[in-house]
């Protein structure tokens, strides 16, 4: 924005005045002119996978390339609030850790509360958990007990599903805190794990903007 846009004479020029005067000089806000950009971004392209971490064997799904791309993190959000807008959502409840950074933003594009379901240990106030196992070890999962309340319509996110293992413990978690799931949001499937029908079977529809073959 140009100081000519942000002044008019001795006074300061309003928002709605600079996007009025751009709409008349046929010129798009930035955000606006990002929003057409990222309809056509490969977002599978932008993700890096690292080999033989965190263990021999595993393929990692490295999301860091894609989010510091700006119109690649401006897609999956677009893309993630476009499949659930509208939808009736009180909450994202969202995986520690990658599922914090995707859930608050499509949190605060859909104008819902977030609310991080944590690693052991992790939460300051009264909090539940639940075990479980995953590809390449055994975790657990807390939620705090004031976090989801009986009732409330509620989104998973994360990162990425493989075995499917921390996002049934999820929804464990958000069903004893007497959540209603909305849904289940991913970023990456890994469909040759299994965790995509392994949630599906349980009741719950999935949704993933790309999928990557093999482990």
């Amino acid at each position: 924005m140009g100081v000519d846009e942000k002044r008019l004479g001795e006074g300061i020029v309003s928002v709605q005045e600079v996007a009025h005067r751009r709409a008349e000089r046929g010129e798009a806000m930035p955000g606006r002119e990002r929003s057409h950009v990222t309809q056509d971004i490969d977002i599978k392209s932008l993700i890096r996978t690292v080999p033989d971490f965190p263990k021999p064997g595993i393929l990692f799904r490295d999301i860091t390339t894609l989010l510091k791309h700006a119109d690649g993190f401006h897609a999956v959000v677009e893309k993630l609030a476009g499949a659930y807008r509208g939808r009736a959502i009180d909450k994202i409840a969202a995986i520690e850790s990658r599922g914090f950074i995707v859930g608050a933003a499509l949190a605060y594009s859909l104008n819902v509360g977030f609310v991080p379901i944590r690693k052991q240990g992790k939460l300051p106030a009264e909090n539940f958990g639940h075990d479980y196992h995953l590809e390449y070890g055994t975790d657990r999962l807390e939620l705090h007990t004031d976090g989801i309340q009986r009732g409330e319509q509620v989104l998973l996110v994360d990162d990425l599903i493989a075995t499917g293992g921390t996002a049934e413990a999820a929804l464990t978690l958000i069903g004893i805190a007497g959540g209603s799931v909305v849904g289940c949001a991913f970023v990456v499937d890994l469909p040759d794990l299994g965790g995509r029908e392994r949630i599906e079977r349980l009741g719950y529809s999935v949704f993933a903007l790309c999928q990557f073959p093999g482990h």
